[in-house]
C-alpha cells in the first residue's frame, strides 16, 4: 500500500504514514495508540478538574476502567449497526478493532451510562461527575480523532480548500469514493489520489474550541450538569456540519 498522504495546498507531503509499527514482532496500530493517548489525556484532565472542585480524583480512576470498556463496546456496536453491509458476510471481522470502526455516538452512550451507575453505586453526584467527565471526554476526542488520519478513514467529499488532503485510491474503501472524487482523481508519479475534506482535522480543531469554552465557563456555571449540556450543544453543532461532509455517514 502506498503510504503517502499529502496536503498540497499547504505544501505538506508526508511520504511514509504507516498504519502501525512493530515492537518485538508484534504489530501495534497507530489508531489504537491515538485512542489510548486520548483516554490517558482525558483522564488526567478530568482528575485535575475533580481535585480542583473538591472531588476525589481516585473515583475517576476507578471509574475509568469500566467507562473505557463500555465506551468501546458501545462505539463498536453503534458503528457495526450502521455499517452492517461491511460485516454481514464476515461476522468475525466485527471483533477486529485494529482496522478502526468506532462511532463516537455509541462511545458517549456507553461512557455516560457507566457514569450514571458508578455515581449511583457510590452515592456521588451524577451531574457533577458528568460535568467533570465531559471535560475529559472532549479532550480525549481531540486526540483520538487522529486515529482516523492513520487509518485513512472518516474523510469528507472532494474539496480543493486550504486543508484539502490527498490519499491514495488504493488505501481507502471503494464504497467511500464518490463520483465527484473519481472525476477529480490526481495522478502523481503513477499513483492515483483522491482529494478530500480532512474531517478528522476539522472535528479535532472544533473540539479544542469546545473544550476551551467549557473550561472558561466552568467557574460561572449555575448548576451541576450545565457543562455537560454545553458539551452536547457545542460538540453537536460542530458534528452536525462536519458529518454532512463525510462519505461514510452513520445515519439512516
Amino acid at each position: 500500500m502506498n503510504k503517502q498522504i499529502n496536503f498540497p495546498n499547504l505544501g505538506i507531503y508526508l511520504e511514509n504514514v504507516g498504519k502501525s509499527f512493530d515492537v518485538f514482532g508484534f504489530e501495534i496500530a497507530f489508531y489504537g495508540c491515538a485512542i489510548a493517548l486520548g483516554i490517558m489525556t482525558g483522564y488526567l484532565l478530568a482528575a485535575r478538574e475533580a481535585k480542583r472542585t473538591g472531588q476525589n480524583p481516585e473515583d475517576y480512576l476507578d471509574m475509568l476502567f469500566f467507562a473505557v470498556f463500555f465506551a468501546l463496546v458501545g462505539a463498536r456496536i453503534y458503528y457495526v449497526a450502521f455499517s452492517w453491509e461491511h460485516y454481514k458476510d464476515n461476522l468475525l471481522s466485527i471483533l477486529n478493532l485494529r482496522q478502526g470502526g468506532l462511532a463516537i455516538y455509541g462511545g458517549v452512550i456507553g461512557a455516560f451510562t457507566t457514569v450514571y451507575f458508578f455515581a449511583k453505586k457510590r452515592n456521588l453526584s451524577f451531574r457533577q461527575m458528568l460535568d467533570t467527565a465531559s471535560v475529559g471526554l472532549v479532550a480525549g476526542q481531540i486526540i483520538g480523532r487522529w486515529g482516523n488520519f492513520f487509518n485513512r478513514e472518516a474523510f469528507g467529499g472532494w474539496c480543493d480548500g486550504l486543508f484539502a488532503m490527498q490519499i491514495p485510491v488504493s488505501a481507502v474503501r471503494s464504497s467511500e469514493i464518490t463520483a465527484e472524487m473519481w472525476e477529480h482523481v490526481e495522478v502523481l508519479d503513477g499513483v492515483r489520489y483522491i482529494q478530500v475534506h480532512p474531517t478528522f482535522l476539522y472535528e479535532s480543531l472544533w473540539n479544542i474550541g469546545v473544550l476551551a469554552l467549557m473550561l472558561l465557563l466552568w467557574k460561572k456555571k449555575h448548576f451541576d450538569g450545565e457543562i455537560t449540556l454545553l458539551y452536547f450543544a457545542g460538540y453537536g453543532i460542530g458534528r452536525f456540519f462536519i458529518e454532512g461532509l463525510r462519505t461514510d455517514q452513520l445515519q439512516i
